[in-house]
């Protein structure tokens, strides 16, 4: 398998399903204001939407959108529990996560990135993460992650639109929960592998 991605976007969270997993893959990483792979190549080829993640399996076919890509991933090695079993309920609320984290956190970080954004703009996107934040730290009570006590690709994504926070300006000060969260996410060792392996693609 091929993962394609850019350092520090949300291709990180299939990049630490990656490694959560075991399964062996290849990077290829991507510019995403080229649209061009390190090589040169057109990433438009590979995925005609231009922006990562993309995941291109050994017979050629390519799977896009991060929550697809997770959850496809997990199915892989069902034993390690990253994702409940297909029809079962618990699945369903593995997809509510996925689907809450895509459209009611990563899209609403996307007016932060904007530099066009205006300082209104940005402090009424910043109330609206706070409040989803809010929702986070209550559904999960005392428990360690987003579906109790086992980590599942819901949290590698979690995660991952967690740490744009610091560089964008968003206060997790007022969330110690989230804040401890994330910190139980990073001291796991395949997400330390992962972001060490961002970095160095990131230097190079």
């Amino acid at each position: 398998m091929k993962l394609y991605f850019s350092p520090g976007a949300c291709s990180l969270s299939p990049h630490i399903v990656l490694h959560e997993l075991g399964l062996s893959f290849e990077l290829v990483q991507v510019d995403l204001s080229s649209k061009k792979t390190k090589d040169g190549s057109d990433f438009r080829k590979i995925n005609p939407k231009g922006y990562v993640p993309a995941l291109q399996l050994d017979d050629g076919a390519i799977l896009t959108e991060g929550p697809a890509i997770v959850q496809y991933l997990a199915d892989q090695k069902p034993a390690a529990g990253l994702a409940p079993a297909n029809g079962t309920f618990a699945r369903y609320r593995l997809q509510e996560w996925l689907n809450f984290i895509s459209t009611e956190l990563h899209k609403q970080f996307s007016p932060l990135f904007n530099p066009a954004s205006t300082d209104a703009v940005k402090r009424a996107q910043q109330e609206r993460l706070a409040e989803r934040f809010r929702q986070i730290v209550a559904a999960m009570g005392a428990a360690p992650y987003l579906m109790g006590d086992q980590f599942t690709v819901a949290d590698a994504y979690l995660y991952t639109v967690l740490t744009w926070a610091g560089f964008l300006g968003v206060d997790l000060t007022p969330f110690p929960a989230l804040k401890a969260y994330m910190e139980r996410v990073e001291a796991r060792p395949a997400v330390r592998a992962t972001l060490a392996a961002e970095r160095a693609a990131k230097k190079g």
